[in-house]
């Protein structure tokens, strides 16, 4: 069993950034490719971006890329999601997951999820 604790959302002004942090219980961490999404209100759960086990390999949503950045620290059992260029459409609440089933983009592949953390984008 792996249990995903988020934090570092907040209100934030358009153009600035936040820094979330997924902390992973368990021994396994590095045997799991990890993911970012987001669920904005009245909308779908939708892919932001994806880590591979040994961090060596990412991907990111077209919307995000370039602005945002994945990482993770295997020793430290935790995956960051670093946000700058923050805009209103951002809004959303942030889910880390994790899925030992390879490297993918769907939800749907994905075993565990965090509580989520709302991220607010003010313009």
């Amino acid at each position: 069993q792996v249990q995903l604790v988020e934090s570092g959302g907040g209100l934030v002004q358009a153009g600035g950034s936040l820094r979330l942090s997924c902390a992973s219980s368990g021994r396994t961490f590095s045997g799991y490719t990890m993911g970012w999404f987001r669920q904005a209100p009245g909308k779908e759960r939708e892919f932001v971006a994806v880590i591979s086990r040994s961090g060596g390999g990412t991907t990111y949503a077209d919307s995000v890329r370039g602005r945002f950045t994945i990482s993770r620290d295997n020793g430290k059992n935790t995956v960051y999601l670093q946000m700058n260029s923050l805009k209103p459409e951002d809004t959303a609440v942030y889910y880390c997951a994790a899925t030992s089933y390879g490297y993918g983009t769907g939800p749907s592949r994905y075993d565990y999820w965090g509580q989520g953390t709302q991220v607010t984008v003010s313009s």
